[in-house]
């Protein structure tokens, strides 16, 4: 899925500063082991989540007597063919699982379950909502019986983002807002809303009342990700999360990805948010992000992070922006119609075309390359470690003055253009990360674009702003 400027709209009303970034990779999650044993039988939990990893076994939240204590748990995961799943007890007294696939790694969704095991109906005994709507259409609807007891409230081990059988089923993506009601089956309309365009919301969800094992997740304090804000003090152990996994990218200001659906030729492998993308040794295609652009003036960061393997001099970098995906896995970016990139080994921009034009100087490995996108003027610009092209061989340029002419978007495949990067050589693998205003490295500087809006290396140039969802209702 790609979002497209335009198609954007504004958050509106209550705004999410902040989501953790989870990858199972790295092991990441939350734990926590409740001190009391309280309401079993009746709870609502409710998160906004954005998947990084498509048909994949993924845990939202777990609980169950011990980690390894076997396929008993409660929970609420991802199956492998992405359909969404609530359990209790590993299935046997529940099992709820939708016939919906959430595929979009682009798209933010409200997820709720609504547990009350006390009501005389069962279908209304366990309640599933996206985005405000509740779901109705299932390809597995086994309900819980009349007070069933489960182990989600239990004095026991709960984890948020792993497993609680073990620790490779991990969380992929981004989570905001995470809600957990202690003793109440509540309505969506608790916790969030749909706005006058009818798209749904999220609302301040700090007063409600979150009984004794309650927790609220706003991801707020970076140096303890697992803080509850809920006033509880329910605070859950973090393992593996660092402050650089704290995002701005939320469900009230939605940023892209580099985008996993878009990797056929290229079989890239992707991390830490879709953000850090490593290539192969063997293909020369390239990777897209989510967000395509059509007007308005842009900025974002690729950091050159690494090259592996024994050929260093391997300089077959590509960076810029690309109209279409590739069409096979010898393709360079830059050296097809309605692509430009600048390529590492000599600084020279190729600019729809095999031959490259002479710009700025070569860069190496650990370089931030800068793009400014003018989709207003149909020019584009090329910076590294805080100094751009002159257009002559060099980077010492204070802000962008020398434009890569482009063509207008109106007359390229479906009318925009996506931040895109590549291999163009094929001896070692080459490594990534994408800077879009939420980085997933760390930045010793720290810069905004004029809306405030974006975590950058170095300096926004005047105009130009991050690609969110805020700024493209603005000026995509």
């Amino acid at each position: 899925m790609f979002i497209v400027g335009g198609n954007q709209s504004a958050a509106g009303g209550y705004e999410v500063a902040n989501s953790c970034r989870f990858d199972d990779g790295s092991t990441d999650y939350l734990n926590r082991t409740f001190s009391s044993d309280t309401n079993r039988t009746t709870y609502t939990i409710s998160v906004w989540i954005k998947r990084s990893k498509i048909s994949d076994e993924s845990f939202i939240i777990a609980a169950d007597v011990s980690a390894g204590a076997g396929n008993t748990r409660d929970f609420i995961r991802f199956e492998s063919n992405d359909q969404l799943r609530y359990t209790i007890g590993g299935g046997v007294a529940a099992d709820i699982k939708t016939n919906r696939l959430f595929r979009d790694p682009s798209a933010w969704y409200h997820v709720v379950v609504a547990v009350d095991t006390t009501q005389a109906t069962a279908s209304n005994r366990v309640k599933m909502y996206i985005n405000g709507v509740q779901e109705t259409s299932f390809a597995t609807s086994s309900y819980p019986s009349l007070n069933h007891v489960g182990d989600f409230n239990d004095n026991i081990l709960h984890r948020v983002g792993m497993d609680t059988n073990n620790t490779s089923n991990g969380w992929n993506g981004y989570m905001s807002e995470f809600v957990f009601i202690d003793g109440q089956q509540l309505d969506p309309t608790d916790l969030g809303e749909f706005d006058d365009s009818g798209i749904w919301k999220p609302i301040d969800v700090s007063e409600l009342t979150f009984g004794t094992n309650g927790f609220y997740f706003n991801f707020g304090n970076s140096a303890a990700l697992g803080e509850d804000s809920s006033g509880n003090g329910n605070n859950f152990t973090v393992n593996n999360l660092t402050s650089i996994d704290q995002s701005t990218d939320t469900c009230t200001n939605n940023y892209p990805t580099m985008n996993p659906l878009d990797n056929y030729y290229a079989g890239s492998t992707f991390s830490e948010g879709n953000l850090r993308v490593v290539s192969t040794n063997s293909n020369r295609a390239w990777n897209r992000a989510t967000f395509g652009l059509s007007q308005g003036k842009w900025y974002w960061e690729i950091k050159y992070v690494a090259s592996g393997g024994s050929t260093p001099s391997d300089k077959w970098n590509h960076i810029g922006i690309s109209d279409r995906p590739p069409d096979s896995s010898t393709d360079i970016l830059g050296e097809s119609v309605y692509q430009y990139s600048v390529f590492e080994d000599d600084g020279k921009i190729y600019a729809s075309s095999a031959t490259g034009t002479t710009y700025g100087a070569a860069f190496n490995t650990g370089a931030i390359i800068q793009i400014a996108l003018d989709l207003d003027n149909n020019n584009c610009y090329w910076g590294v470690d805080g100094q751009w092209g002159n257009g002559s061989g060099s980077w010492n340029q204070s802000t962008p003055s020398s434009a890569i002419s482009i063509e207008d978007p109106t007359g390229i495949l479906d009318g925009v253009y996506f931040p895109a990067f590549g291999d163009g050589g094929v001896n070692v693998a080459k490594t990534w990360e994408a800077n879009f205003g939420s980085p997933p490295f760390s930045i010793s500087s720290g810069n905004s674009d004029g809306n405030g809006y974006g975590n950058f290396e170095y300096t926004v140039p005047s105009g130009y702003y991050a690609i969110n969802s805020k700024n493209l209702a603005e000026y995509g």
